[in-house]
């Protein structure tokens, strides 16, 4: 007669399980918790310290680490020599392992990782042990062992057993299944308990959330994971879907850009964003107010684009937003008035997420490349301290408007020049492999639209993501009317920019921070 082990922690569908294998003529052997359940519900099992003839010790730390249930999993059929041993030392063939494990992930994202290292009890106490062995020994010997992982594959289980289909091919499934199962939760343990920034072995759990309709194009496939964080939090991909069909892979990296970008604010802003660049962003008195002078920095890019808001959306700012085709929108909150315009739109996206973002100065960003990946820290860091370059200093409007247009510098794809008068960008020339091929191309944008700005009292500025060795950027903006520059200094050559800059009576400032974004 066949023999299962049953121990699991998530005991949703065991006992639906266990009683389909009873039927069938299956032994169950069980541990306390799953024991103590099924026997409550008259399912007859046989507890492990009956087979082991050794009881649960050290709060159940151990119980299922014993020869008589790990020589019955690893033993393999066909070898006379396996058998034989389990015939000496008295240990039946178990050919079924059915376990899930404690619940370490639901676990940490209660308990924060603390940042003085003293690791709660709690935690210590939910990384299974016993479970991870069952599973990888019934998973190494799957051509002799069913093993389970997932509830969701009781059905399928059952259903095989009843056809007498359960064939090696599916039991290479299960057991591949499982040890994706106990690496993702070895990596999770394992990077809650790192704290080296950059180890020397590194793993990065990822948890499938969906499919996603295609990736960049439409030959790519492509999917949607998390990273092992639980969705609960500050993040992109826990924002409520309110209206639309699915977001695709673009949309999820467009999202990302607008969403960071619009939360460097404080006051209304709002950013738009087209092929993860800003095509425009600003800050208003209001949402409206922000969003039609973002909207006003490159109204024909903006179709197609990326709405994001820092700020709830309003029934006035809806019916502005309803005038441009839009891919999505994302916002803090909508207003019923502001939903009921917006889903009158089939097309469009609307996302919710309540809690803003804020920079993680703890996370590391990895980049894929062919056969390795890149590590590094987020670009959390603005600026260091601003230092004047040039005889004249900014005035205070010009100085506001340099702090506006460098948090959007902060976002733009390297070579970035980005325009800006009074919180609004005006011009942003992006992704260039020249500094004054993309400042040519802020100044064509600006020139483009009509801004109805008083200039007098609101300065045209510019920012740089990067230092200006050459003074051909000086020079050339000063021909367009900036008065004044951000940029991060530290050129060999910064004398000759500052020169160009004081010649034409402008202001420069650095920042000592540079923000490349390849």
């Amino acid at each position: 007669m066949s023999a299962a082990l049953i121990s699991v922690s998530d005991k949703t569908g065991v006992l639906e399980f266990a009683k389909e294998l009873k039927f069938l003529g299956w032994n169950i052997i069980s541990s306390g918790g799953t024991a103590k359940t099924l026997k409550e519900n008259s399912i007859d099992c046989k507890e492990i310290s009956e087979v082991t003839g050794f009881p649960e010790i050290l709060d159940g730390r151990v119980k299922t680490l014993n020869p008589k249930i790990h020589g019955g999993i690893l033993a393999i059929r066909n070898k006379d020599e396996h058998i034989k041993q389990l015939q000496k030392h008295e240990i039946g063939a178990i050919d079924m392992v059915v376990v899930n494990l404690y619940p370490f992930e639901e676990t940490i994202n209660k308990i924060p990782k603390p940042e003085d290292k003293k690791i709660a009890q709690d935690v210590i106490e939910n990384i299974d042990i016993g479970g991870v062995s069952l599973l990888r020994a019934a998973a190494k010997n799957y051509k002799d062992v069913i093993v389970i992982c997932d509830s969701k594959d009781y059905s399928v289980v059952v259903d095989n057993l009843k056809n007498e289909s359960v064939n090696e091919d599916l039991k290479l499934n299960l057991a591949a299944k499982a040890f994706r199962h106990t690496a993702y939760y070895d990596s999770l343990i394992s990077n809650y308990l790192t704290y080296e920034k950059f180890p020397t072995q590194a793993s990065i759990p990822l948890k499938k959330l969906s499919g996603l309709r295609y990736g960049e194009n439409p030959h790519q496939e492509s999917a949607l994971y998390s990273n092992g964080a639980e969705i609960n939090k500050p993040a992109l991909i826990s924002a409520k879907q309110l209206h639309g069909k699915e977001l695709s892979y673009n949309n999820y990296l467009d999202l990302e850009s607008a969403w960071r970008l619009v939360h460097e604010f404080e006051v209304p802003a709002c950013a738009i964003v087209k092929h993860n660049n800003p095509c425009g962003c600003a800050e208003g008195g209001d949402i409206k107010a922000a969003y039609l002078r973002a909207l006003s920095c490159d109204p024909t890019s903006a179709f197609g684009g990326i709405i994001a808001f820092n700020k709830p959306v309003e029934e006035d700012a809806a019916e502005e937003i309803s005038k441009l085709f839009a891919e999505c929108v994302i916002a803090p909150e909508y207003s019923n008035g502001a939903l009921n315009i917006l889903t009158r739109k089939k097309s469009i996206r609307l996302l919710m997420q309540k809690m803003p973002y804020k920079e993680d100065k703890n996370i590391v960003e990895y980049r894929m490349m062919s056969y390795g990946t890149l590590a590094q820290d987020k670009d959390s860091l603005l600026s260091a301290e601003i230092k004047p370059m040039t005889n004249r200093r900014p005035t205070k409007e010009e100085s506001d408007a340099l702090n506006f247009a460098w948090k959007i510098a902060k976002h733009v794809k390297s070579n970035a020049v980005i325009l800006a008068r009074g919180g609004q960008t005006v011009g942003i020339g992006a992704g260039q492999m020249s500094r004054i091929d993309s400042l040519k191309i802020a100044v064509e944008k600006m020139k483009d639209v009509n801004h109805a700005l008083d200039e007098k009292k609101f300065p045209l500025v510019l920012a740089s993501d990067a230092f200006l060795p050459f003074p051909d950027v000086v020079e050339k903006s000063a021909e367009a009317g900036v008065t004044a520059i951000i940029q991060p200094g530290g050129s060999i050559r910064d004398e000759d920019s500052v020169k160009a800059a004081d010649d034409r009576n402008m202001a420069m400032v650095a920042t000592g921070v540079r923000h490349f974004k390849h």
